[in-house]
């Protein structure tokens, strides 16, 4: 088996941009790997995952109870297991995914109270990891930002246009909900958490890489 390592974070968190520094600092260290992402948009296996997110069932999150969300996101992971990256990981090779089952386990708890969060993430890595039987990640980092940060990278990242956010980022009560969720599930399944802000103001690019380069590292020796 190879191993499987997730980049996580709340929208505006820097994933995307992680991903894409650790795989390139990875590789220039002659270590092969795949990169893959969450949900993947350019396959037909994402279009329930489309539909919920413009708002198609509802438009608001809560309009689509948490267990139908997370086996949308659930068919998506499968496709793309057995279609892309599935072969390379059973035969051994590094692939780093930027969200994963861990994307459902903060939003989607973060739909019920507190007391339900535990049975919830129960049920979800059971379903996942067990029954559908995507592989569980060596490592999962998460990448807490806090909301007013990244609400402000969000509307640089569209140009001000706030129509242009879905309905998990422009719906700012939600967020927070989703970031006290996130530090639970977290702790709860052993996450690594890496702060992305100081003062309020987002850390450097590469002060944050080199936090995550060096868990990553220890993963692989």
């Amino acid at each position: 088996m190879g191993k499987l390592i997730v980049i996580e974070g709340l929208d505006g968190s820097g994933k995307s941009t992680q991903l894409e520094i650790l795989s390139r600092r990875l590789s220039e260290k002659g270590i092969l790997l795949e990169t893959v992402s969450f949900p993947d948009y350019e396959s037909d296996s994402s279009a329930l995952v489309k539909m919920y997110l413009s708002g198609k069932f509802g438009d608001k999150p809560g309009d689509v109870n948490p267990f139908a969300a997370s086996l949308f996101y659930c068919v998506d992971r499968y496709a793309s297991f057995k279609e892309k990256w599935g072969r390379d990981y059973n035969e051994g090779k590094l692939i780093i995914a930027g969200r994963y089952t861990t994307s459902n386990a903060i939003h989607q708890a973060s739909k019920l109270n507190e007391e339900e969060w535990k049975p919830f993430l129960d049920w979800l890595y059971d379903i996942e990891y067990k029954k559908v039987g995507i592989p569980e990640p060596d490592l999962v980092i998460f990448l807490d930002m806090p909301v007013e940060v990244s609400q402000k990278l969000l509307s640089g990242r569209y140009n001000g246009n706030e129509s242009s956010k879905d309905i998990h980022e422009r719906d700012v009560d939600y967020l927070n909900r989703c970031r006290k969720a996130a530090r639970f599930v977290a702790n709860y399944s052993g996450f690594k958490t890496v702060s992305c802000a100081a003062d309020g103001k987002p850390r450097s690019l590469d002060d944050i890489s080199d936090e995550i380069l060096s868990l990553v590292t220890d993963i692989l020796r």
